[in-house]
């Protein structure tokens, strides 16, 4: 029987993972197979407190790990494939391992979005990415599209110059959802161009087992265009890994756990942090405060319970 349970082990499950330990519930937490979260596929991170020369996002999650650990944090890696939250104590099922739990803490976070393209899911790992952290580098020298026009897509293309010679930036509206900020540090790159009110159609070309172009189309004009490229990045946002409490959490229209009093679920003893509860700000220092409110809300909330 587990005290407290953390699913996640980024920004938000980490910090629930320190303030736990050190309230001596020695907790558990679930990895997933890509252990880190999101912030280790980011390079710099320079608006994270205390790090004015910035931080390498895998190195501040490594810290955070070793420091949660360092108070008696355990780690089990694998992800959760059901659970059962109807009945106290709360069980979590890991592949063909069930443990039970006093306590959870979802901060299990968001997977990128994909376009639904056939021709994306055979090319993914062989010219489709959605990680230019993690990809960019086989691109020097070449020409990649970044499908998106928010944050997430600007930071990519910003990356992706880096190595490659040019960068198309793939917008189905007229106008940006990110910041002015990083729209203009990307129209300030000679590499970036941006192509708006567009979408892709397809990617080429599955039959050679990697990407050769991309067919886009005018939504306003239905015109047709193809576009030869080395690499496609998806960068059009995320989804809450939320899929195995549904029907069991109140979840809003898009599958985000809605919480009350900042951190607290529908179901008594289950707290919820990070971009698995934040739709809006979805930066590490809130996924870090959030993380921190949940595993002191579940001590006091334990404590209620002896």
């Amino acid at each position: 029987m587990e005290n407290v349970t953390i699913v996640g082990s980024g920004c938000a499950g980490l910090t629930a993972a320190i303030y736990a330990a050190r309230a001596n519930l020695n907790p558990l937490v679930i990895e997933g197979w890509e252990p880190g979260g999101q912030l280790t596929l980011t390079t710099l991170v320079e608006n994270f407190p205390g790090f004015p020369e910035g931080v390498l996002g895998p190195e501040l999650i490594s810290r955070m790990k070793e420091q949660a650990a360092k108070f008696g944090a355990r780690y089990l890696r694998g992800s959760v494939t059901a659970a059962d939250l109807r009945s106290r104590p709360f069980r979590l099922t890991l592949e063909e391992e069930t443990l039970e739990t006093r306590a959870l803490v979802l901060a299990n976070g968001a997977s990128a979005r994909l376009l639904g393209l056939p021709s994306e899911k055979q090319l993914m790992g062989h010219g489709v990415s959605t990680c230019a952290t993690c990809d960019g580098f086989f691109y020097r020298g070449r020409k990649v599209v970044v499908v998106g026009g928010g944050d997430s897509a600007m930071e990519e293309s910003l990356f992706l110059t880096r190595f490659a010679t040019e960068v198309a930036v793939i917008h189905r509206r007229d106008q940006f959802r990110a910041s002015k900020i990083m729209i203009d540090r990307a129209r300030r790159n000679d590499k970036i161009r941006f192509i708006l009110d567009t979408v892709v159609d397809n990617i080429q070309d599955p039959a050679q087992g990697v990407v050769t172009a991309v067919t886009l189309r005018n939504v306003k004009s239905s015109a047709r265009t193809e576009l030869p490229t080395d690499g496609v990045f998806i960068a059009i946002g995320h989804r809450p890994n939320t899929e195995v409490f549904q029907r069991q959490l109140e979840l809003d229209k898009d599958g985000y756990i809605l919480t009350h009093s900042h951190v607290r679920t529908s179901v008594e003893g289950v707290f919820a942090a990070g971009d698995v509860q934040d739709r809006e700000w979805r930066q590490a220092v809130t996924a870090a405060g959030s993380g921190c409110a949940a595993a002191m809300a579940a001590a006091r909330w334990l404590e209620a319970q002896q």
